[in-house]
């Protein structure tokens, strides 16, 4: 029998996938470009709509980096690589290569652990009240402050950690190329600028919330990316029972294309060389239809997502899901663990 993948020679992985990978790609760049086209406008209409498709187009350009870890959308790795490496330098994730992050991201699916190289609040802890005050404050006022910390910290500890110094130049160069884009924005328009980082703080919020209700696994933090961790218990079961299909909406389910299908995580999980494109049918295949005790969708999280926004940032486990109608009470979340930025 021949394999189907294997027959169909273009670059492409899977010839389905042509039409919705070509379409994603090109919305996530030219609608990067022209969201910052807009930005630049002097007309505010121009830039609040400037400042949604830019934030948007950073969201499917990250769940592309995504697919491209699981080499879901070419055929050669290269290619995949190469994709990987470009929409890092879109969504400002490059401080880190694409290797590296993919690394760490897998190893997220095989130790079924969220396993990352930064813990965020013991840093937190040996610095200024001030400064805890601070991000409590910002979180408060659902400004990302965590998520920016764990951000900042990929391009500052080449510079302060000895084992880390081989990514200096990387980080050096990658920022130039980020303040060139910068210095062009304030050129055209300063205000700009804002519009950009409000549009950058929107892409922040949609990868935590994504992220935060994903799972309640254990988290591990490593010094070197191939530091083993426990296993413990962490089979196949404990994936499906420990990861959640958080998505935007199940009555009109076209909505999560919003983040490509990333809310369909327990099938995900389950098979995570299943295209973005594939999940919701792959989702039907191994869950069935209707309600499933793994599926989680957002109007179940806003309230704890409100509630616990200030436990979230020092919070030593991510909570329980319950059962009921307000199973997700007790569903705390987590921070800083963005594919992004747990390197």
């Amino acid at each position: 029998m021949v394999n189907p993948v294997a027959a169909y020679p273009g670059i492409w992985r899977e010839k389905h996938g042509v039409l919705p990978n070509s379409f994603a790609l090109s919305y996530g760049i030219l609608g990067h470009l022209l969201g910052l086209a807009l930005v630049i406008q002097p007309s505010w209409p121009a830039v609040v709509l400037g400042i949604l498709l830019t934030a948007h187009s950073l969201i499917i350009c990250a769940y592309l980096v995504h697919e491209a870890a699981h080499m879901t959308l070419f055929r050669a790795r290269s290619h995949n690589e190469l994709i990987g490496e470009i929409l890092l330098w879109i969504v400002g994730g490059g401080y880190a290569s694409f290797k590296r992050i993919r690394y760490l991201h897998l190893r997220h699916h095989q130790d079924r652990a969220d396993v990352g190289c930064f813990d965020y609040q013991a840093f937190l802890q040996r610095r200024p009240a001030w400064l805890r005050r601070l991000v409590l404050a910002l979180e408060w006022a659902y400004i990302p402050a965590v998520e920016l910390i764990m951000h900042l910290q990929v391009m500052v500890r080449p510079f302060i950690e000895k084992h880390r110094h081989q990514y200096r130049l990387r980080v050096i160069l990658f920022g130039m190329s980020r303040l060139a884009l910068f210095v062009l924005l304030y050129y055209f328009s300063p205000w700009a600028l804002l519009a950009y980082a409000l549009a950058y703080g929107m892409m922040l919020q949609a990868l935590f919330l994504a992220d935060a209700f994903a799972h309640t696994y254990e988290a591990f933090f490593v010094t070197d990316p191939a530091q083993a961790v426990p296993t413990n218990t962490r089979d196949r079961e404990y994936d499906i029972h420990h990861s959640f299909s958080n998505l935007i909406s199940t009555r009109w389910p076209w909505l999560n294309l919003l983040n490509l299908n990333f809310g369909y995580h327990t099938a995900h999980h389950e098979k995570a060389s299943v295209a973005w494109h594939d999940l919701p049918a792959f989702h039907r295949q191994r869950f069935g239809e209707g309600q499933h005790e793994q599926i989680l969708p957002y109007r179940e999280l806003l309230k704890t997502l409100h509630n616990n926004r200030l436990k979230r940032v020092f919070v030593d486990d991510y909570g329980e899901v319950g059962s009921g109608p307000d199973r997700a009470k007790g569903f705390i979340g987590a921070h800083g663990v963005s594919f992004l930025s747990i390197v």
